[in-house]
């Protein structure tokens, strides 16, 4: 859920960015964790797969919502709340009643080249996608990344807080991307794009090392 008051909405990158953020600091919780509370919750949706909604709030129906189980992560201007999974016929109230459709953000100016070391989300350059939607693929890239990490890796991303970016690939980046083995997200192709398109890929220097082992998931769902 990303928070979007008339007067301050977020900037886009910083949305994208803060949705990965999110999914990962979900991940690493404890609570998802065995033995935690909400560890069932997420292995089964780990096996089903991974579908993730994005909705927006303001006022009132941010408030509410924050009350609920979850973790807020602030970015910059971005402020996103990621909930534990709960089957579609389940969602809380506070949630359900929230718009999805028509989530659009801008960026004031274009934003710059990412850090050397960070993880980049890079999204597809043929592809049109609301914010809402662009979200939701960026939050699967960070978790195929997070799969695609072994214990070293984890901790070094860990010790960085989880540093990344979110970029749009020119067309021949696209290209080297898509054919470097890397993770990459294949839409199911519920709204907005055509099955099977390929949205985000994430590029770190450790899955470059051949560290990617994808793991633990069906096709992946995002409205």
């Amino acid at each position: 859920m990303v928070r979007v008051e008339r007067a301050a909405p977020p900037e886009r990158s910083d949305a994208l960015e803060a949705s990965a953020l999110a999914v990962l600091a979900l991940l690493d919780d404890p609570r998802a964790s065995e033995g935690g509370e909400w560890a069932e919750a997420v292995r089964s949706w780990e096996a089903v797969g991974i579908r993730k909604v994005v909705r927006r709030a303001r006022g009132a129906e941010w408030r509410r919502a924050v009350d609920l189980p979850g973790i807020t992560v602030a970015h910059r201007t971005a402020e996103v709340r990621v909930h534990p999974p709960v089957p579609l016929d389940a969602w809380p109230r506070d949630l359900a009643r929230l718009q999805v459709s028509g989530t659009d953000l801008d960026d004031p100016a274009e934003p710059g080249p990412p850090a050397g070391d960070d993880v980049v989300l890079w999204l597809n350059p043929g592809l049109s996608m609301s914010a809402g939607k662009a979200m939701a693929q960026a939050g699967h890239a960070a978790q195929l990344a997070w799969w695609g990490s072994d214990g070293a890796a984890r901790a070094h991303w860990r010790d960085r807080r989880f540093a990344l970016a979110v970029r749009t690939a020119g067309p021949e980046r696209w290209a080297e991307l898509s054919g470097a083995g890397l993770p990459m997200v294949r839409d199911a192709g519920f709204t907005e794009i055509e099955p099977g398109s390929c949205t985000v890929v994430a590029d770190a220097p450790w899955l470059r090392r051949g560290g990617f082992r994808p793991a633990g998931s069906g096709p992946l769902r995002s409205p």
